[in-house]
């Protein structure tokens, strides 16, 4: 009777485990990004001006500021602002606009700009107050003072195409004309004019030389 050595069956089980492991990666399929972050190279978070990042920081801020935004932190290079919408009685919405300039290395600079909206939720607490009845003992009842806070319910970054082409446009009516910007141009060269050329004489006719040497009608010979 063949019998199988406890050293081949520990073979065979493990090319079985291996095929078996192998199949399951063949077949799995590649998870998606989380999120649908992909990473990709559009420049829907971004926009090149041709001015210093400082001055495209400033009209970044104008633009906002035009927009009913709040600037919340402002420096040469970056800034945050703010502004509040209330769809509903009972909630309560924040638009967080960050942007940041950078020096282009062809000249220039970069606007990145990133939205983050914030959704709250009114939420209302009633502290109950305890009376003391006779036969009853201690009763809570509702009454008293009652308070109302908003609670975060929701945060996500803005990723609308559109939301993020018209405000760079309107970035781009601040960002001031670059005709002011581009350097002076070299101040012309003024050539020495070359020395003037000495009169030519005019030739005297033959004739009128004749006429110079005869002495006039009437004239007498002095010797």
């Amino acid at each position: 009777m063949f019998r199988v050595r406890p050293f081949c069956r520990f073979t065979v089980l493990a090319v079985v485990l291996t095929s078996s492991l192998a199949a399951c990666g063949w077949n799995r399929k590649a998870e998606p990004p989380p999120s649908g972050e992909t990473f990709g190279a559009g420049d829907t978070y971004s926009r090149t001006y041709l001015v210093p990042p400082a001055m495209a920081c400033e009209a970044t801020r104008r633009a906002l500021l035009g927009q009913g935004y709040v600037i919340s932190k402002s420096a040469p290079d970056a800034l945050e602002a703010t502004k509040s919408f209330q769809p509903e009685s009972d909630v309560h919405t924040q638009l967080n606009v960050r942007s940041t300039c950078l020096p282009q290395p062809g000249g220039g600079s970069i606007v990145f700009v990133n939205a983050v909206q914030d959704r709250y939720v009114l939420n209302t607490t009633v502290k109950s107050a305890s009376v003391g009845v006779s036969m009853l003992g201690s009763v809570s009842l509702p009454i008293g003072s009652s308070g109302a806070n908003l609670v975060r319910v929701a945060s996500n970054t803005v990723q609308n195409q559109d939301f993020y082409r018209r405000f760079f446009e309107l970035v781009a009516y601040y960002v001031p004309s670059t005709e002011g910007l581009a350097p002076p141009p070299p101040p012309p060269v003024f050539e020495p004019l070359p020395d003037p050329e000495p009169p030519v004489p005019t030739p005297i006719a033959p004739s009128l030389l004749d006429e110079a040497s005869d002495p006039p009608a009437g004239a007498t010979d002095p010797s």
